[in-house]
């Protein structure tokens, strides 16, 4: 079994955002998912610190310190961009303007709800963002995520445990290991990393998963 660099996962979810879509990049991993659009399709991308039509991130020197993304990295633009007041752009991501946002995670429960804010320790520092605001108001919800945790617990739960970002948000979860939707019926895996059976993948997972291929 070999798992998926964080390059490749933000590949493989780069595939499933189709032409024409309006997306939001989250903050950390989704960031990566920039990179890797397929050639050949207009993908317009929204910040939610008030940009529509994100280019990649600017050649090294050529940085511009006023042009950031919302996790402060630089970024450039693409030809018809638009620039607007923050709160412009959260009545987008609210209104259901955007079709596809692509989020980190904690946990995903069985039933599509999501927790990636705060773990609820003493210590952590929570950091919530724009990321309810794009849970629900987004017409899909991808999770980019580690299938375990650095103690080899799975980011695939029964409940979510941590404080919750979102309720029955989440349609499809692409880990290191797995491309995982959400079904009425809990965690539906699409595809596994080579080498890797879906009982093991149950075993390491710690909930039921049926298997039926895209």
């Amino acid at each position: 079994m070999k798992r998926l660099t964080r390059d490749q996962m933000a590949a493989r979810v780069a595939q499933d955002i189709p032409d024409g879509a309006v997306v939001n990049l989250g903050i950390g991993m989704p960031t990566m998912v920039g990179a890797h659009l397929p050639a050949g399709r207009e993908i317009v991308l929204h910040t939610e610190n008030g940009l529509l039509g994100m280019g990649p991130p600017p050649a090294a020197g050529e940085e511009d310190p006023d042009l950031i993304n919302a996790g402060k990295q630089p970024v450039t633009t693409l030809d018809g961009a638009s620039f607007f007041h923050h709160a412009d752009s959260f009545a987008m991501m609210r209104g259901g303007h955007l079709d596809y946002c692509v989020l980190g995670g904690f946990q995903v429960a069985q039933n599509g709800d999501l927790a990636n804010w705060h773990t609820g320790e003493p210590d952590a520092i929570p950091a919530v963002g724009g990321a309810m605001d794009l849970a629900i108001g987004a017409k899909k919800v991808f999770v980019m995520m580690e299938h375990l945790t650095k103690a080899g617990v799975s980011k695939l739960v029964e409940k979510c445990t941590y404080p919750l970002t979102g309720l029955a948000c989440v349609s499809r979860v692409y880990t290191d290991l797995a491309v995982v939707d959400i079904g009425p019926s809990g965690f539906v895996v699409r595809e596994m990393v080579e080498g890797l059976s879906l009982e093991e993948l149950t075993r390491l997972s710690g909930v039921p998963l049926t298997y039926q291929a895209l």
